[in-house]
């Protein structure tokens, strides 16, 4: 069977789970380790971004509007126009501690910080 991965605009999440994340100098900055999706609409609304710590230690999740985020085939990865920096001031969590998403406030910080609407 062959493997369409790269030739359609559709893919599976168990894919994207996982795949590296570049800034927009090529600096590999950290991968998806989740999406969150919309019940009622039926997109990806954020792309869970996992990054710092060793080993799962101290690692914080970082989600992202989907639509931030760019794949290029080249890279094998998703590419967000953000700096490590700008991520890290960004509103996260810890392992854990997962926010509660339906809390208006916490949409509203990320949309906010990241300048996208809320869905």
């Amino acid at each position: 069977m062959q493997d369409l991965t790269m030739t359609h605009d559709h893919i599976r999440a168990t894919t994207v789970n996982g795949t590296d994340v570049f800034n927009a100098d090529g600096e590999h900055i950290g991968h998806i380790d989740d999406i969150v999706l919309s019940k009622v609409a039926g997109n990806a609304v954020y792309a869970i971004m996992s990054f710092g710590g060793f080993l799962g230690i101290g690692e914080r999740y970082h989600p992202l509007p989907w639509q931030s985020l760019s794949y290029d085939e080249n890279r094998g990865g998703y590419v967000v126009n953000l700096t490590r920096e700008q991520l890290e001031g960004g509103p996260n969590y810890e392992r854990g501690r997962e926010p509660n998403w339906n809390d208006p406030e916490f949409e509203g910080s990320i949309s906010r910080y990241y300048g996208y609407p809320m869905f």
